[in-house]
């Protein structure tokens, strides 16, 4: 039988600790852990020396509040899950890291509503700045007004609104899409679907819009029946090969906004009969590595998303550190390119 052991309570030990052990004042111990420069290199090194001997940790949470300030940036994103964000994440991580600040990361998982609470959370933690990709469901920004009205740094990338004196960061997604479509028509396709996601999102009306300047100018014609809005959840994959089976003019290319979308239609065209390229085309999006490991390989956009992260990081960082003014920019826009693969060439 397990005996429950009552382990003891270990007293956390305090400047003040320190400060009677040594016979000192708090405030010479204070200054000599921030290495200030009125305290003696002799009296600094015995203070040190004893902390450690006590196991003293530096309450940084509590200096950090006397001087109104966390060194901490709150993250929101649509889900952890995706490869472009976890490389977004990355790339803000290795910046933050570099410059003494830590991350708070949360994730909407598409829900309006658990981003309100995610981020009234991040506020009431006080961080420093919040950076946003929005989640599918938002439409309103009322819940990050209270940012705006204290004037901690608001800066959304990749998914974004468009509030003034809030910076974006974002790739030019129209012309991306006009070039994906615009690559295959130039492969021969008559008949080209655009599979896409929630159109309240800035990413998928502009590819939307790509796509059709594309089919436009090309071939004058744009069907709306053609941009279809999807979960892009793979569990719903056969929604599109019912789509693609039930259309009265043979489908010969599909532009979908997810290369995780796009490789699991492939999966289920190819399981339905279909060739790929020789019947279909599909060009994806983002340039995830399972592009690579499909086959046929998958045709892409290559989306800079570590590069994103880190731009994100750094703006906001030389904006707490007044370096620069990130309310003077309202865009960045970030170069993307066509990689082209197996998927759209015979």
């Amino acid at each position: 039988m397990l005996r429950k052991v009552a382990l003891p309570y270990m007293k956390k030990v305090t400047i003040y600790d320190l400060a009677k052990s040594l016979n000192i004042s708090s405030a010479t111990v204070s200054r000599s852990l921030n290495n200030h420069p009125s305290i003696s290199e002799k009296t600094r090194e015995k203070v040190l020396a004893k902390a450690k001997e006590v196991g003293y940790r530096t309450n940084k949470f509590a200096s950090n509040l006397s001087k109104q300030q966390s060194n901490t940036i709150g993250v929101i994103v649509p889900k952890l899950n995706s490869y472009f964000m976890s490389t977004v994440l990355s790339g803000i991580e290795k910046v933050a890291n570099d410059n003494g600040y830590n991350l708070i990361i949360s994730q909407s998982l598409e829900s309006k509503n658990k981003e309100i609470l995610n981020t009234k959370t991040l506020y009431d933690s006080g961080v420093d700045a919040l950076l946003v990709s929005l989640a599918y469901e938002t439409d309103t920004y009322d819940h990050f007004m209270r940012f705006i009205e204290q004037k901690i740094p608001l800066l959304f990338f990749d998914r974004v609104f468009d509030i003034p004196n809030c910076p974006i960061i974002v790739i030019d997604n129209e012309l991306a899409a006009y070039e994906a479509t615009e690559h295959l028509i130039q492969q021969g396709c008559k008949n080209i679907v655009h599979i896409s996601g929630n159109f309240k999102r800035n990413v998928y009306t502009e590819r939307k819009n790509g796509y059709k300047k594309a089919l436009k100018e090309y071939t004058g014609k744009f069907n709306e029946a053609n941009c279809v809005e999807h979960d892009l959840n793979p569990e719903n994959v056969d929604e599109i090969v019912q789509f693609v089976k039930s259309s009265k003019k043979k489908i010969d290319g599909l532009f979908i906004s997810s290369d995780t979308f796009a490789v699991h239609c492939v999966k289920a065209l190819q399981n339905a009969g279909y060739k790929i390229p020789e019947d279909i085309k599909i060009i994806g999006f983002n340039n995830d590595p399972i592009t690579m490991v499909i086959n046929p390989t998958l045709t892409t956009i290559d989306y800079p998303g570590y590069k994103m992260g880190v731009l994100a990081g750094q703006s906001i960082i030389n904006h707490l550190k007044g370096n620069i003014d990130i309310e003077s920019a309202n865009s960045i826009i970030l170069k993307h390119k066509i990689i082209t693969r197996e998927s759209t060439q015979l």
